[in-house]
């Protein structure tokens, strides 16, 4: 056996099906076994494994054992003489095991590899090449002198800035996402320490490597796609947290007791230090647009108030307690109906702002039929006042989300112009996977995975794809992984990269198309909702004949009860489906297959209840499938009917 590949997942179900589809392809001709350790997922993706890779060896945990000791489960069966660590939210290239192998194979001073990796947008990620967090070395990246200065051998050091990506190197350091370890280096040093729950386990083992008199690479022969922050999520301060006291972890085991300290205590302060500008950023996030909202309406009233005196009354008509003490009120309570309508919530949406802006308009009214009359004030500058405030606020949100700054984003009705990259059949699919999606987006064509001529069809062929781009001002491509290679998709991102383009993959026969526009999110998946049960329509409808059904039961209760098994349940589930906790009708599957289903109320009765025969999950599921898939209430009426017995159940 020549390579053994493990793979950790929790709750990325749709990422793994991804990568395991490109780790098959880049198998094809290796002697390779796949392990998939699940750490207690509850999306669905045991049973995934088990229904589409079945040659795949899966070990379930019954709880989250953390990456380490699910990492050292398989380790503990893998025959292969390279074990590599993968990250479920990765794509591999298909030649990018055999180009790896042929490297180690090739420097048996090689303990462990890593490669490029790029985001999924297309950018590099400078944890690809990394060097020893010394206490040196933390200290600049913790206050950001390694940011300021990535280029620099000194400061660059955790990243080595200082290297260029392009070129292999040898390095202190590998990313758990993609480490490439021989096996018998593996057994000598040690496996991945148990103590780190998650983070730093990468480092401590190449560490161990480097100790033992063994290199570890960085190759550039190949390029993976990692969507960072699929698996967990990077952003937040518990990650900051868990990684920090993961490095404290390692300098304790590894560095001199006076150097362990010392590290501890920049490590301790660098969580107070990142806990502090997070906790300052939300604040500043929470209250900038309320701040700037009332400054700019206070400084209308300002500049309009000796306008209106001026045209309507004499300079200073209005005393100053009208400026100090009244504008003021009228500003909280239009900041209160702003806040109150939701408008200040990403993204803007204009009705909102409007609602906002009108509820508050109507509480100065009653405010100002309310008070002493000497705080009573033209009703027209209330007005006015209000117009300003509208016209403003609007004004200068929308110059905000005109700038490259993001801060401000209005709701988009426009739907998002996008190309699909595949042959005619799969771009058929595909299209139909976003329909179903009910995703905003405008496919503006096809564009074959070929440089030969485009068809009547098509807006041009690969090498057009720029010209395309431009002219057609395309927002997004989405890749079928059918009809183009993991190596294809990465050098098309990787070419494109300068453009600010989002990317999806399409994988195959999946009900899903995948990608990831930022670091902080759990990725943007395009999953089919199974058509017609997730309609507005048909869940109103739904919840309609459960109403009314619920009501009728109730009112013939003393006549109907005699008929129905488990009286007492009868009329607890009457209760329970009036108040909307339950539905006549739900779907039958275990909570494992009925996280590959619409998400609706648990049934009392189910589509299986028409069968007599005990029927498997499997079955079961495809029954669920049809249902949800070809809904009516109907349906629903001939379950009820048929299992009339069951409603007390």
């Amino acid at each position: 056996m020549k390579l053994s590949i493990i793979i950790v997942n929790y709750n990325v179900r749709y990422f793994l099906e991804q990568c395991l589809h490109a780790v098959q392809n880049a198998c094809s001709t290796i002697d390779a076994e796949i392990f998939v350790v699940d750490n207690n997922s509850v999306d669905g993706s045991c049973h995934m494994v088990r229904e589409k890779f079945p040659a795949v060896c899966l070990i379930a945990n019954k709880n989250n054992k953390g990456f380490s000791k699910a990492n050292n489960q398989a380790i503990r069966q893998a025959q292969g003489e390279y074990i590599l660590l993968l990250n479920p939210d990765t794509l591999v290239e298909e030649d990018s095991f055999v180009n790896c192998l042929n490297f180690m194979d090739g420097h048996p001073d090689a303990g462990g590899l890593g490669v490029p990796m790029i985001d999924g947008k297309g950018r590099f990620l400078p944890e690809s090449k990394r060097g020893l967090p010394t206490p040196e070395v933390a200290f600049y990246k913790v206050f950001g002198l390694a940011k300021l200065f990535s280029h620099s051998a000194r400061f660059a050091r955790y990243y080595l800035g200082h290297l260029d990506k392009k070129q292999t190197h040898e390095v202190d350091v590998l990313a758990g996402a993609f480490m490439l370890l021989r096996r018998s280096v593996l057994y000598e040093v040690g496996w991945l320490d148990e103590d780190y729950f998650m983070y730093g386990e990468d480092i401590d083992l190449s560490y161990r490597i480097t100790k033992a008199g063994f290199k570890n690479y960085y190759f550039a022969g190949t390029t993976i796609i990692h969507y960072k922050g699929e698996s967990t999520k990077k952003g937040s301060i518990n990650y900051v947290k868990i990684f920090y006291q993961a490095m404290i972890i390692f300098a304790r085991k590894h560095f001199s007791k006076g150097r362990a300290g010392t590290f501890s205590l920049l490590i301790n302060l660098a969580i107070y230090f990142r806990a502090l500008l997070a906790l300052s950023n939300r604040i500043i996030k929470t209250i900038a647009f309320p701040v700037a909202d009332a400054l700019v309406i206070y400084g209308g009233f300002l500049w309009l108030l000796p306008h209106w005196e001026q045209y309507k009354y004499t300079p200073d008509h209005y005393p100053p307690e009208f400026l100090k003490m009244v504008v003021p009120i009228y500003i909280l309570i239009w900041l209160t109906g702003i806040w109150l309508a939701g408008a200040y919530h990403k993204p803007i949406k204009l009705i909102k702002l409007i609602k906002g802006i009108l509820w508050g308009s109507i509480g100065i009214l009653i405010f100002h039929s309310l008070v002493n009359e000497s705080l009573r004030f033209s009703r027209a500058l209330i007005l006015i006042g209000a117009a300003w405030t509208y016209f403003s606020l609007l004004g200068y949100r929308y110059l905000l989300s005109q700038s490259q700054s993001k801060i401000a984003l209005f709701e988009r009705n426009q739907k998002k112009r996008v190309v699909i990259l595949a042959h005619e059949d799969e771009a058929k699919r595909i299209g139909q996977l976003i329909e179903q999606s009910h995703i905003k987006i405008k496919v503006i064509g096809i564009v074959p995975p070929s440089e030969q001529h485009a068809t009547k069809s098509e807006l041009g062929n690969l090498s057009q794809l720029s010209e395309i781009i431009r002219i057609h001002k395309i927002e997004e491509l989405i890749f079928s992984a059918v009809d183009l290679s993991s190596q294809q998709i990465i050098s098309i991102m990787l070419d494109l990269s300068k453009l600010n383009l989002d990317y999806k993959i399409a994988p195959p026969k999946s009900l899903s198309i995948i990608g990831s526009n930022s670091i902080d999110t759990a990725g943007d998946l395009y999953v089919i909702h199974l058509n017609a049960i997730t309609k507005e329509r048909n869940r109103q409808n739904k919840r309609l004949l459960d109403f009314i059904l619920s009501i009728l039961f109730l009112i013939s209760y003393p006549a109907s009860w005699w008929s129905v098994d488990h009286k007492k349940g009868f009329f607890s589930n009457i209760l329970e489906v009036l108040w909307a906790s339950k539905s006549w009708v739900g779907f039958a599957g275990n909570s494992e297959t009925q996280s590959n289903l619409p998400k609706i109320k648990p049934g009392i009765l189910t589509p299986v209840d028409k069968f007599e025969e005990d029927l498997s999950e499997e079955k079961k599921l495809e029954i669920d499938m049809v249902y949800a898939q070809n809904y009516s209430i109907l349906q629903d009426v001939e379950i009820i009917l048929n299992a009339w017995k069951n409603l007390g159940r």
